[in-house]
C-alpha cells in the first residue's frame, strides 16, 4: 500500500480516518493532532511550566517527546513505585527517554520516601488502589511545591474509552464527572491535561517506533487481570468491526458529561498534616501512609 499524501510505501494504516501514511507523514500527522488537541480543549499555553509524568512506558514518553518538540516548557517526573525489578527497569527506561528528549528528569522513590514499595504494605486494599492514590498525590504535591502550571499525563484514546466503559458499567458517577482531557486546577490542585486524548494506543506505539523511543513493555505485576484490560479488549474488537467506535464513544461522553457533574460541590478542608486539600481533617494520602509531617518536594536548583 502507498502513502495517501506522497505515494511512498505506507508505514501505517489508520483505521479512523481511513488512510495509509508513510513514516514521515505519519509523524507529521501525529504531532499536528497533538497540537490540535491542545488547542481544541485549551489544555496548555506556551509559557506555562509543564510537568510530564513519565513511567518508562510508551504513552508518557511520547507525551514528553512531542511537547518538547512543539516548544513547550516542560520537565519530567518519574515515580519509582518500589515494585522490585519492574520498577528498576521502568526508571532505567525513563532515564533513557529523557536523555533522548533532552528534558530534565526528577525522580521520587516511594520506598525511600515512605518505607514501603507498592505491594509491600499490610492492608486489605488492593495494591492498585493505593498505588493510584500515591501517584496522584506525589504528582500534584511535586508540581505544587515547584510552581508548575500543569501536569501532563500519557492517557490516550484507548485509556479514556476503557475508563469510561468500566465506570458506566458500574455507574461510578463520581469518577465519570472527572473524565475528559482537562481537569482544571483549583487551589492547591494543579491542572491536569491529556495531550494524547484523541490518539489511539496503536498510533502511540507507531510514533514511538518512528522516532526511536524505547520503552518498557512488561505490565506491572499488580495489573494482571485488571478490569481495564478486559475493557480494552472489548473496545478493540468493536473498533475492528466498526472503525471510529472509540472516538464516537468518547466524544459522546464529552457532550453528555454534564449529566454526571455533582450538584453539590464537596467542600474541601486543609489537611492538618500536609496542608493539601482534604475532605476530612487528614487527607487520604497522609492517613493511609500514617504521616505525621508533610513531605517536601521542593527542588534545590543550581
Amino acid at each position: 500500500m502507498r502513502c495517501k499524501l506522497c505515494g511512498r510505501p505506507a508505514y501505517i494504516k489508520l483505521h479512523y480516518p481511513r488512510m495509509y501514511l508513510c513514516e514521515e507523514h505519519f509523524v507529521e500527522y501525529f504531532e499536528r493532532k497533538v497540537q490540535r488537541t491542545i488547542e481544541k480543549y485549551k489544555l496548555l499555553r506556551k509559557g506555562e511550566k509543564i510537568l510530564v509524568a513519565v513511567s518508562g512506558g510508551k504513552d508518557s514518553a511520547v507525551t514528553a517527546y512531542v511537547l518538547n518538540k512543539l516548544g513547550y516548557d516542560m520537565e519530567c517526573l518519574h515515580i519509582n513505585l518500589g515494585i522490585g525489578e519492574y520498577s528498576e527497569k521502568s526508571e532505567a527506561y525513563a532515564r533513557k527517554q529523557c536523555a533522548i528528549i533532552g528534558a530534565p528528569l526528577h525522580i521520587v522513590r516511594v520506598k525511600e520516601l515512605l518505607g514501603y514499595g507498592i505491594g509491600e504494605v499490610k492492608t486489605r486494599r488492593p495494591p492498585c488502589s493505593y498505588c493510584g492514590l500515591t501517584k496522584r498525590y506525589i504528582m500534584n504535591k511535586f508540581a505544587y511545591d515547584n510552581g508548575f502550571d500543569a501536569i501532563a499525563t500519557g492517557h490516550n484514546l484507548d485509556d479514556e474509552a476503557s475508563f469510561l466503559l468500566n465506570n458506566i458499567l458500574h455507574w461510578n458517577t463520581e469518577y465519570l464527572a472527572k473524565g475528559g482531557p482537562l481537569l482544571p486546577g483549583e487551589g492547591k490542585f494543579v491542572k491536569k491535561v491529556k495531550p494524547l486524548y484523541e490518539l489511539t494506543e496503536r498510533e502511540v506505539v507507531a510514533y514511538a517506533l518512528a522516532v526511536g523511543l524505547e520503552y518498557i513493555v512488561e505490565e506491572c505485576p499488580h495489573a494482571r487481570g485488571a478490569t481495564t484490560l478486559d475493557m480494552k479488549a472489548m473496545l478493540n474488537e468493536m473498533e475492528e468491526k466498526r472503525p471510529g467506535t472509540k472516538m464516537n464513544f468518547v466524544k459522546g461522553y464529552l457532550r453528555k458529561r454534564h449529566l454526571f457533574e455533582l450538584r453539590e460541590k464537596v467542600e474541601l478542608k486543609e489537611c492538618k498534616v500536609c496542608g493539601m486539600p482534604a475532605q476530612g481533617e487528614v487527607c487520604s494520602f497522609c492517613r493511609f501512609w500514617g504521616l505525621e509531617k508533610p513531605l517536601d518536594f521542593r527542588v534545590r536548583r543550581g
